[in-house]
């Protein structure tokens, strides 16, 4: 088993305060979302808790932190998370070689992974046919800032990255650009704040006044603008 490793940004506990963020990416992922699911790099269970739905079967919480992972099993004890998930910690890696999924979620993290492609093809093993890899991250390398660099980003994408990250044999279902607005923000971050990390007041400030805007008008531009992307990828039949 990969030995546990401790995360070391601090920003979850802030965006998970992001209700209408997450409240968004449900409503861009819910159709993908159903059967048996691994979330890969699940952190505090807040993307869980937003995109879990009750076409899930199968929710494999699967986080690297052992406290973290420690959290999200209370949580389902508690009855704070839906009881068709369950917490391990750990990474792809450790998965059993009969522990298979309909859908494999990268919430914020394939950014936080060297080799992303190779972890992208050790997923893809654990798919079943017709399975989807869901991936959500920042977007654009001109926006490296600060930021990034303190939470352990090793990149942002584009949309032309699709080509390179794409399973042997999958189909590439979407690559969109979310957040219009917030690529304003995110800009002015880079060239004028500078910051390492938000206050939880940015955060809310962005949550409750920008993503309300982008949700209009990022299907206005085509999803073609935006500070975040989604790859949706489908395994063959």
């Amino acid at each position: 088993m990969t030995t546990p490793r401790a995360y070391q940004g601090s920003e979850l506990e802030l965006f998970r305060h992001a209700r209408n963020w997450k409240a968004y990416v449900a409503s861009e992922l819910g159709r993908h979302l159903s059967g048996r699911i691994v979330e890969v790099g699940a952190g505090l269970g807040a993307t869980t808790a937003a995109l879990c739905n009750s076409g899930v079967s199968d929710w494999l919480c699967l986080e690297p932190d052992p406290e973290m992972a420690r959290r999200v099993a209370n949580d389902i004890t508690e009855g704070l998370l839906p009881v068709v998930c369950r917490s391990r910690c750990g990474v792809v890696e450790d998965l059993g070689g009969e522990e298979h999924f309909d859908v494999a979620l990268f919430i914020d993290v394939l950014e936080h992974i060297e080799d992303d492609r190779e972890e992208l093809q050790r997923v893809a093993r654990r798919m079943d046919s017709g399975g989807r890899i869901v991936v959500l991250s920042p977007a654009h390398q001109w926006l490296f800032s600060p930021f990034d660099a303190a939470i352990g980003h090793f990149r942002r994408y584009r949309r032309a990255d699709a080509v390179k990250l794409n399973p042997a044999g999958w189909i590439l279902e979407r690559a969109d650009y979310l957040d219009s607005a917030g690529l304003v923000l995110s800009l002015v971050n880079k060239l004028l704040l500078r910051r390492a990390m938000p206050t939880l007041g940015q955060v809310l400030v962005w949550d409750r006044a920008v993503v309300p805007v982008s949700r209009l008008f990022d299907p206005l531009f085509g999803r073609r603008l935006g500070k975040t992307i989604l790859f949706v990828w489908r395994a063959p039949s």
